[in-house]
């Protein structure tokens, strides 16, 4: 095991990084930026180093500051928790030359899974659905009509090299393509200096379904079953649930040996995440693989009582996975809300600024992962995410049960938060029912609360 591990983060994450170190007697460093300079969670680390000012080019997405932080502290072992440089396969071979080990997977199958065209090119090999679409990168707009016509409108245009909903655009019908390929192009190159963009069919009103992978450098891999995380705002996921609501067993183990077998098409190790659309015909299609811990990993905890965090740490440490594939089964349910300091009422403004009053809750079922407390002041350079509210129960209705309970007793004040949408949510009979998909928060929901506000 490690001696010490620097964790290349910030926020909620890098305090999960460092108490999962803290539970297997590992030394932890922190870093921060200026702007992070009094949070809480850096007095629980065992060092702390300051890497630069606010902006994330200048700290946080600053790979020589990283490694000399890294030097300074002598640490065995870098943890890139989720963002910035999580799946950056230059900071993972970087880490690697440094004498670093990166708590993460091979910069060879970061790079390949990082590319979409090349992911399904992995996927098709490895005989997992994809959504029909172009074999590679679609380079000009007369290549993109006759593709659109061959498949069909209505089409995905989405980036090569990206996520999040950046360089994605849905075209209906053939006059709307050549405006929407072109500033998704134009998107493209902003975000990720990539402007490569294919061509998928569009699958309307999906599921959107995980699966949660381990492997170790031995060549064992397995799955922790399966996520739903439907319920998004501009692909932006707001709420998790494991297992995925409504899905028969028969497609929930389909799904799970499809993500073993993609990983090890990929010569995959440690913690990942395999994602596809599902139809209402329970007809699932891969649409791309997160090589680092996800957001949502801890409704898969709680379910399967494995430490994600901790079972990455050992895998890059040499360590083979202390089970197999028949051991992992689930128990009960967990839900998952994100909670930002965002307002929902206003297009989800950002709203930036200090924590006056904190109230946690509690009781049987519940868990908050987060790294604010009374007086945090939330800054306005990085992602909005003030803490995860996850609820547990033996069935989905008591889940919901103990989620709703929490989000009533959960008091953010001082800055907007998304409690209220939340709230909202999880009182939907269309989300008790389990009839959500990945249009519905903006198709449904609050195109309910705008009638209401009218």
């Amino acid at each position: 095991m490690f001696e010490r591990i620097l964790a290349a983060n910030r926020g909620e994450i890098a305090l999960r990084i460092i108490r999962a170190c803290k539970e297997l007697g590992v030394e932890s460093v922190a870093v921060y930026s200026q702007a992070d300079r009094d949070a809480p969670y850096l007095k629980i680390a065992d060092r702390a180093i300051c890497i630069g000012r606010a902006p994330s080019a200048e700290s946080y997405l600053n790979i020589p500051r990283l490694i000399a932080a890294a030097e300074v502290a002598d640490v065995q072992a870098i943890h890139p928790g989720y963002g910035f440089l999580s799946e950056n396969p230059h900071f993972a071979e970087v880490c690697r030359s440094c004498n670093f080990e990166f708590i993460g997977p091979p910069h060879e199958a970061i790079r390949k899974m990082g590319l979409k065209t090349e992911a399904k090119a992995v996927a098709a090999a490895a005989k997992v659905a994809c959504v029909p679409g172009s074999d590679g990168a679609v380079g000009s707009t007369d290549e993109a009509l006759r593709f659109a016509r061959s498949i069909g409108f209505p089409v995905l245009i989405k980036a090569a090299a990206g996520g999040g909903g950046k360089g994605m655009r849905v075209v209906r019908d053939e006059s709307a393509l050549v405006p929407a390929f072109q500033s998704a192009k134009a998107e493209a190159e902003a975000a990720f200096k990539n402007p490569s963009v294919y061509l998928e069919k569009f699958i309307d009103r999906p599921r959107h379904v995980e699966v949660q992978i381990l492997a170790d450098a031995k060549g064992h891999v397995v799955h922790c079953w399966d996520r739903d995380c439907s319920l998004q705002r501009r692909h932006q996921k707001l709420v998790e649930e494991s297992p995925a609501p409504g899905l028969s067993q028969k497609t929930r183990t389909r799904l799970g040996e499809a993500a073993v077998r993609l990983a090890k098409a990929v010569g995959y190790v440690n913690a990942g995440t395999c994602e596809f659309l599902v139809d209402a015909d329970e007809k699932f299609y891969f649409i791309e693989v997160n090589a680092r811990i996800q957001v949502e990993h801890p409704v898969t905890e709680v379910v399967t009582g494995i430490d994600l965090v901790k079972q990455q740490i050992r895998i890059a440490a040499g360590q083979e996975l202390p089970f197999r594939q028949d051991d992992i089964t689930t128990r009960g349910h967990a839900i998952e809300c994100r909670i930002n300091a965002e307002d929902p009422d206003n297009d989800f403004r950002p709203a930036p600024g200090r924590i006056t009053s904190l109230r946690i809750p509690g009781g049987p079922g519940v868990r908050w992962d987060s790294h604010v407390e009374p007086g945090y002041v939330v800054p306005p350079n990085y992602d909005s995410l003030i803490g995860k509210l996850i609820a547990y129960g033996s069935s989905r209705d008591e889940a919901l049960c103990v989620l709703r309970r929490a989000l009533d007793e959960l008091v953010v004040e001082g800055v907007k938060t998304t409690i209220p949408l939340h709230r909202r949510i999880v009182r939907h009979p269309d989300f008790i029912a389990g009839r959500v998909d990945t249009t519905w928060v903006e198709r449904i929901l609050m195109a309910d609360r705008m009638s209401v506000v009218r």
